[in-house]
């Protein structure tokens, strides 16, 4: 059996949901394990699956309503122990601050763009393997 590694998606939007799914394929990297999603659509369904553990990775549209990513993962990293790290949606490769701001681990921007995608992906399941090894 296969390690497998959990990616939370946050949006509000079903499109952006399967953007990020597209994007990651099976794995995003030959070297990482294969992704397992948990999908929301709303802030308190983020929390409560980060309550619950198991999560290795958040994708966060920082363009989702009514809380946008950027709230939604600061709130993370000042709420829950030992947080995931965060890869969070943009708008705009100005918006890249806002990124910092939130305490997010990587920003690329919407729509995604697959490679530059992944490679932040895969880049955060790295070095969460290795914080846990």
């Amino acid at each position: 059996m296969q390690p497998t590694a959990t990616v939370l998606v946050y949006s509000d939007d079903a499109n952006t949901r399967e953007q990020v799914r597209l994007a990651t394929g099976r794995r995003p990297a030959p070297d990482v394990p294969v992704v397992e999603f948990v999908e929301c659509a709303t802030p308190a369904a983020v929390i409560r699956e980060l309550d619950k553990g198991g999560i290795d990775v958040c994708v966060l549209d920082g363009e989702a309503v009514p809380m946008g990513g950027m709230g939604l993962c600061r709130q993370i990293k000042d709420e829950i122990f030992q947080a995931p790290p965060v890869l969070l949606l943009i708008g705009r490769p100005q918006d890249a601050w806002l990124a910092t701001w939130s305490r997010a681990e990587a920003a690329v921007t919407l729509p995604v763009d697959p490679a530059e995608f992944a490679s932040a992906l895969a880049s955060l399941l790295r070095s969460r393997r290795l914080q846990s090894a």
